[in-house]
């Protein structure tokens, strides 16, 4: 019996320009792209989705751009938007889903990612999520 061997993972890097709110749904169809025969329509959806979320975010709320990171293996898609920031919150605020129309993408990646979190860099942070394939 031969043990079947994983690929190696597969990576999308992209550096966005500061301010450049065009390049949400640039980075959204360079994950289309990239998934497109690696994952599920309906997984890839669902990461577009919370991209743009987290993309958005970066954009809208600093100075310096940002870098998205997509890494597939196996089972596993985990994106990550890094920011280059100084001095702010190590954990972004998730708002109460009546918290008004303001504040919701990072409400939508708690509640459609598989995991998710934020990891404090020396300049800026970086938040990710991960979606498992299979999921139900």
């Amino acid at each position: 019996m031969t043990r079947r061997q994983e690929s190696p993972p597969v990576r999308l890097h992209r550096r966005l320009g500061h301010a450049d709110l065009s390049a949400v749904g640039e980075a959204r169809a360079a994950l289309r792209e990239f998934l497109r025969h690696r994952r599920r329509p309906e997984e890839a959806e669902v990461a577009e989705l919370l991209l743009s979320e987290l993309v958005t975010n970066a954009l809208i709320h600093t100075r310096n751009g940002a870098v998205v990171t997509a890494t597939t293996a196996a089972a596993r898609l985990r994106v990550e938007v890094r920011d280059f920031m100084s001095g702010q919150e190590s954990a972004p605020y998730v708002p109460n889903a009546d918290d008004g129309t303001h504040g919701r993408g990072l409400l939508l990646v708690q509640s459609l990612a598989d995991s998710w979190g934020v990891v404090t860099q020396a300049l800026g942070k970086v938040v990710w999520f991960e979606l498992n394939a299979g999921r139900s």
